[in-house]
């Protein structure tokens, strides 16, 4: 059927991930329930309905279906997600000749709010990651994981996704496997390096996943999640951390350091700078701060 097609050309041309294609699935499916008038399920053939009333979708009605969200309360960050899925859906159905033009088109993204990312100071930072214990091979494994993420500020999901073969220990690289597949090599530390060491050598056995469960399989990005939450709690931090506020603060210190913007959006994998540029905002806005205090004639 038209929407298993569709989630089948996000992973096969565009590469996107299990989690993404699954989200596009949920808010594509909660519109067909929405336009159908039932509740999704597996007894009832929403998509079937859904397609023989394709001629009768309108612009009307998906502005009537962004008017229900809103009114569900969810957020305009939520909204605008659910409308892109909903905008590349249809744009896939012209594509494939079921319809001839998208009623989502015209139809604008609400206006968002530019979030700050959170981050934490270098301080808060050394004092998390000094206070993980390296007793047993798990120790180990949780500190070389994290000193990995703040040594090369990757995301979650390249952090499960490494092997061993993407690491150059000599030169200090790491092969990573971005977003939409695209491949990057960024620098990692010394001191990360040392602690991925130190912690293979305490496995009893050789496996290709770099970071791995007490199973030896590949840990997973909610066991990641799973882990420096209890890590967090433990060191009694009391601020909200997760392996994204890590990837935050990576680039937030490298720019207070004076490293080039650019180079910070190659190493990041973002592609396009306008995303990187977010950092700036967090160095003006401590800037100002430094400035507000310091000059005596503001």
């Amino acid at each position: 059927m038209a929407l298993n097609e569709f989630i089948e050309t996000l992973n096969a041309e565009k590469g996107y991930s299990p989690h993404t294609c699954r989200a596009y699935r949920a808010d594509i499916s909660e519109f067909i329930g929405f336009t159908v008038e039932t509740e999704i399920s597996k007894e009832t053939d929403n998509e079937a309905l859904f397609l023989n009333r394709l001629a009768l979708i309108d612009k009307i009605s998906v502005r009537n279906y962004l008017a229900w969200l809103v009114k569900a309360g969810k957020s305009k960050r939520t909204i605008a997600r659910k409308l892109s899925s909903l905008k590349a859906f249809f744009n896939y159905l012209v594509r494939s000749g079921r319809i001839a033009a998208s009623p989502a088109d015209m139809i604008p993204f609400p206006k968002l709010e530019k979030n700050i990312p959170r981050f934490l100071s270098i301080d808060d930072l050394f004092y998390l990651l000094d206070s993980i214990k390296t007793d047993t091979w798990f120790d180990k494994r949780n500190l070389a994981m994290f000193e990995t993420f703040y040594s090369t500020g990757m995301r979650v999901s390249e952090i499960e996704g490494m092997d061993m073969d993407d690491i150059d220990f000599e030169n200090q690289m790491i092969k990573v496997l971005g977003k939409g597949s695209k491949e990057r090599i960024v620098p990692v530390g010394k001191r990360a390096l040392d602690a991925v060491r130190e912690y293979r050598m305490s496995l009893r056995e050789y496996v290709i996943p770099v970071f791995v469960n007490k199973d030896f399989s590949r840990l997973s990005s909610r066991s990641i999640h799973r882990i420096l939450d209890k890590i967090v709690r433990d060191c009694q931090l009391n601020v909200p951390v997760s392996p994204h506020t890590l990837r935050h603060s990576f680039a937030t210190h490298m720019l207070d350091s004076g490293a080039d913007l650019r180079g910070i959006q190659e190493i990041l994998g973002h592609v396009s700078l306008s995303t990187t540029q977010v950092y700036t905002h967090v160095s003006m806005d401590r800037l100002m701060q430094v400035y507000d205090k310091a000059h005596p004639r503001r």
